[in-house]
């Protein structure tokens, strides 16, 4: 039998700190390269990490097998991380956030206002957890169901920008 970690006798979450990050590389990694360490909004701070990630890669020939890579990695690093705290989806793990986003970048109009409407949209999503975000947040568990929940709240983010942009 499983504790969940709303129910008594569940063992409470590590805190997060540097010695943590530094302790594995998934941990440095799934807490997106110390993104997730933010006392505030971690999921946030760690979606920006995905910026100066999709302007090293965004004219790469290969850029979406990147992406697939950093999915697969992501599904490792963030198992590995979430038992490690003893909190399946803790919410300093934001690799999640950060490979999720770089999925929609490219679909945005390439200015500061594309992104930030990329952005915005990602976050609603992501915070929101409509169907089907939330019914596989609450069924998957693991790195895949870390990773899951946000790819979904990629594809959502994907087509309202390009609904948006379809009418623009």
């Amino acid at each position: 039998m499983t504790i969940s970690q709303h129910e008594p006798g569940h063992v409470p979450a590590l805190p997060l700190s540097v010695a943590f990050l530094r302790e594995h590389p998934a941990h440095f990694l799934a807490l997106g390269f110390g993104a997730g360490l933010s006392p505030k909004a971690p999921g946030t701070v760690g979606t920006l990490v995905a910026f100066p990630l999709f302007a090293l890669l965004s004219g790469a020939a290969l850029y979406w097998l990147w992406v697939v890579l950093f999915l697969a990695v992501g599904v490792w690093a963030c198992d590995v991380t979430g038992k490690a705290l003893g909190v399946h989806d803790h919410g300093g793990i934001v690799w999640d956030e950060v490979v999720a986003f770089l999925m929609v970048l490219p679909f945005a109009s390439p200015d500061w206002q594309g992104w930030a409407l990329a952005f915005t949209l990602f976050r609603l999503f992501d915070i929101w957890k409509p169907f089907p975000i939330g019914w596989a947040d609450a069924r998957l568990k693991g790195g895949m169901g870390v990773m899951v929940d946000d790819v979904l709240a990629a594809g959502c983010s994907i087509l309202c920008v390009l609904g948006i942009r379809a009418v623009l």
